[in-house]
């Protein structure tokens, strides 16, 4: 598959990274010499100096035969052009990156289309949604839920009063059966854990769990966390991310925004009607005691500033703040989250780079999401003909060692499989994986 990548930053290198293990023809464009000579030295691209928005770079990176062209520079214009341009040329699918949340609306979807960009893709709108879906089960760090809710797969860390802690998970069988769930990876410290009936839980480990989304109440009470129901919120930082992050808890909780610029201030009063918004310094906490802190159930920091988030949040828990999120931009942040005393940390552009990632093998891939910390990712695979996945139990599948298949939803059913458990046609199946099982799991998927 042809694949052509308009922006190395951040969102585009972690895009390539991530097809570069699938073997994958990418031909990696930005304007900027230095981040394409990161690009080379990392991972195995071919690299064009120019702007994506020009004729001549898209022919010097043959479009005409692009199975997927991806525009996710930082710039929405060049993005859309560049797509529009690109499936012009030939290139079978386009997909462009943009900030305007109008350009999202049905009608003007539509349009785009048209126009010969098959889909817009939002790293704002789509943090927003994943910072919603963190508030609403605050106990977890992480949330992501496969087809539509049928099975959601959730990180939390034990605490020293866990019952879970020192068991192993052999141990653990009636509890699992109870609560239908997997755990499928161990953050512990820097080391990721693939779990087995050996594997004894400690204090402070981070663990993901695929269950069922009507079991997670469940999961809450066994291990020991009690379920908080959040209704007051603060957001630090009027940003744009702010906005669309305020506009979508606005009409379910009660949010109280802090900005610290006057005149944008004014400008986010007109777009949002249910929110508190208060004019002040990000690094004055006397004010924020004084908008109710201490009272906050969640605590959400999305300034332009990666450091001043995470100081701002863990203000936030001195001052009792039952659930915290930072916005970073430098995904080298991710790798420490569970470590400094944030509960989550979100990077709005990784957050999209694995949204748009599902695209590249569509009708074998439906979804994949990657762990704050952990280097592997969360693939949804589907089972599209009868072959060596269908005619024997998992036991004897020869599965990588470096993988692991949580949970299957077959049809209506959410399902947790054993070692005994056959796989079927049309099964959705959701793998734990790390980067070097890749190309064994392809080959089984194919």
């Amino acid at each position: 598959m042809k694949i052509i990548i308009a922006g190395a930053g951040d969102m585009g290198f972690h895009l390539a990274e991530l097809l570069s293990f699938e073997n994958q023809d990418i031909v990696l464009i930005d304007s900027n010499q230095d981040v394409l000579d990161y690009a080379n030295s990392h991972l195995d691209v071919m690299t064009i100096r120019g702007d994506a928005a020009s004729l001549e770079i898209l022919e010097q990176a043959n479009v005409e035969d692009a199975d997927l062209l991806l525009a996710v520079t930082t710039s929405e214009k060049t993005n859309l052009v560049s797509a529009i341009l690109a499936k012009k040329k030939g290139a079978r699918q386009t997909i462009a990156r943009v900030n305007n949340q109008e350009h999202l609306l049905p009608e003007n979807r539509a349009i785009f289309q048209e126009l010969g960009i098959d889909n817009l893709i939002s790293p704002r709108a789509l943090a927003a949604e994943e910072i919603y879906r963190l508030i609403q089960q605050c106990t977890f760090t992480d949330v992501f839920d496969f087809e539509e809710g049928k099975m959601s797969l959730v990180g939390i860390t034990l605490d020293s009063y866990s019952p879970l802690v020192n068991t192993a998970l052999k141990d653990i069988g009636g509890f699992s059966r109870d609560v239908n769930l997997r755990p499928i990876a161990i953050l512990r410290g820097h080391s990721t854990i693939i779990p087995h009936g050996d594997t004894v839980l400690r204090s402070s480990d981070h663990i993901y769990f695929i269950t069922k989304q009507e079991r997670i109440d469940s999961l809450q009470q066994v291990i020991g966390k009690k379920q908080i129901k959040v209704k007051k919120v603060m957001i630090l930082g009027g940003s744009e991310q702010g906005l669309v992050t305020a506009r979508r808890l606005e009409n379910e909780y009660s949010v109280t925004l802090i900005e610290r610029n006057k005149d944008r201030c004014k400008r986010l009063s007109e777009y949002l009607n249910n929110t508190l918004i208060v004019n002040g310094e990000y690094s004055n906490f006397d004010l924020m005691e004084e908008e109710g802190l201490g009272s906050m159930d969640a605590f959400i920091a999305l300034t332009d500033n990666a450091e001043t988030n995470i100081i701002a949040c863990l203000t936030a828990k001195n001052h009792g703040v039952y659930k915290t999120i930072a916005q970073v931009e430098n995904k080298e942040y991710t790798h420490v989250s569970q470590n400094i005393g944030v509960d989550t940390l979100i990077n709005k552009k990784l957050i999209a780079a694995n949204n748009i990632f599902r695209y590249v093998r569509k009708g074998r891939v439906e979804a994949i999401t990657s762990l704050h910390g952990v280097d592997a990712e969360i693939i949804e695979y589907i089972v599209h003909k009868n072959n060596q996945l269908t005619r024997k139990p998992l036991k004897d599948l020869h599965f990588p060692t470096k993988a692991l298949i949580g949970g299957v939803i077959r049809g209506e059913e959410s399902l947790i499989p054993d070692g005994e458990f056959q796989l079927q046609r049309d099964d959705r199946v959701i793998v734990f994986a790390m980067p070097e099982s890749i190309n064994r799991l392809e080959q089984l998927f194919r």
